[in-house]
């Protein structure tokens, strides 16, 4: 194919590429790293092709017509696939703010919408410029911005039930279904349809980036303070009198003497890193970005041997010490990846 040929489907991508950018630009703290956005941009363009089997296997099943199934059906089959891909972005912590659930959703929909587009080039190779400025501002916003919706009220629903729980995650999910669905409603009106998009989702993110830039403020004020607290207090010898002294103290009853050490010298590197990243945060913050220098890995290094000498009883056990929320646990990823 021509790049003659490729223009008018990247046309109607111009605009989905450059609110993902505007996306990246509005998130002042940077928690999402280019390299990550491209392969969530990379997975939605997998999920793509993988919808494609699914819609056409369930075609063979559901006996309705192409207009009532993308009405119903396909809404929930590309929602589910696309949600798979935020699902497991929370599950391994590389998503821990209402920010980067919404840039990484709308990475995801802005891959799809990519092979979406190449694939009805090859159908209505003979469209004019315009019908691809309208798909542009439309259908591919729609993908970008139901997954996108669906990350932050999925994380949203997470944070309130304060554990895992799928049941958390199904308000998002139906409202991504509901929007998706709405807008094929409108398909034999695309002027309005992609009108609907740019009306609804700015708003909608620019409250999301408002909420979730002042969720970040705190959470580095809050937890600054406590990590600086806390080691202050192993550092200068006075932990055996604190309250966390006294839970590692009971714990000589549970574990062996050396593993009780090795819990002690977790809790310090932990609270270290914890530091070292809500300080390179800060520093993002004011336009300044920080590498991760050699001292910062070897502390990496030695927490993963000390993860193996705990084990898995120790994690669970340090875990009330540490404040191992999503967000702290992000906040790891975010220094080491």
């Amino acid at each position: 194919m021509s790049v003659d040929a490729l223009l008018p489907g990247l046309v109607g991508l111009l605009p989905v590429i450059t609110f993902l950018a505007a996306l990246l630009y509005l998130d002042s703290y940077k928690l999402v790293k280019l390299r990550v956005v491209i392969a969530v941009v990379a997975s939605g363009a997998v999920i793509a092709g993988a919808s494609y089997e699914a819609n056409a296997w369930a075609l063979v099943f559901v006996h309705i017509d192409l207009v009532h199934f993308s009405r119903y059906v396909a809404p929930i089959t590309e929602e589910l696939l696309k949600a798979l891909v935020v699902v497991a972005l929370i599950r391994s912590h590389r998503i821990g703010f209402l920010v980067d659930a919404a840039i990484c959703g709308f990475a995801v929909g802005t891959g799809f919408a990519l092979v979406e587009n190449l694939y009805l080039l090859r159908l209505i190779a003979d469209a004019g410029i315009g019908t691809w400025i309208v798909r542009g501002f439309g259908t591919a916003i729609m993908h970008g911005g139901a997954t996108a919706i669906f990350g932050v009220m999925g994380l949203a629903m997470l944070e309130r039930a304060k554990r895992a729980n799928l049941q958390a995650l199904v308000p998002g999910f139906a409202l991504a279904v509901v929007l998706h669905s709405a807008f094929n409603h409108l398909s034999h009106e695309p002027r309005t349809s992609a009108l609907a998009m740019l009306v609804v989702l700015p708003p909608l993110f620019y409250a999301v980036f408002q909420r979730s830039e002042r969720a970040v403020g705190n959470w580095l004020g809050q937890g600054f303070d406590a990590d600086t607290e806390m080691l202050e207090l192993i550092n200068s010898g006075r932990l055996s009198d604190s309250p966390v002294g006294h839970y590692l103290h009971k714990m000589k009853a549970r574990f062996r003497g050396p593993v009780v050490a090795d819990l002690l010298c977790y809790l310090r590197l932990y609270t270290e890193l914890a530091l070292r990243a809500k300080g390179i945060l800060m520093m993002r913050e004011s336009g300044f970005e920080v590498p991760v220098d050699d001292a910062t890995r070897a502390k990496f290094a030695e927490m993963h041997y000390l993860e193996a000498s705990i084990g898995k009883t120790g994690l669970l056990a340090i875990q009330p010490m540490c404040h191992m929320s999503h967000k702290d646990l992000w906040q790891l990823y975010m220094l080491g990846a």
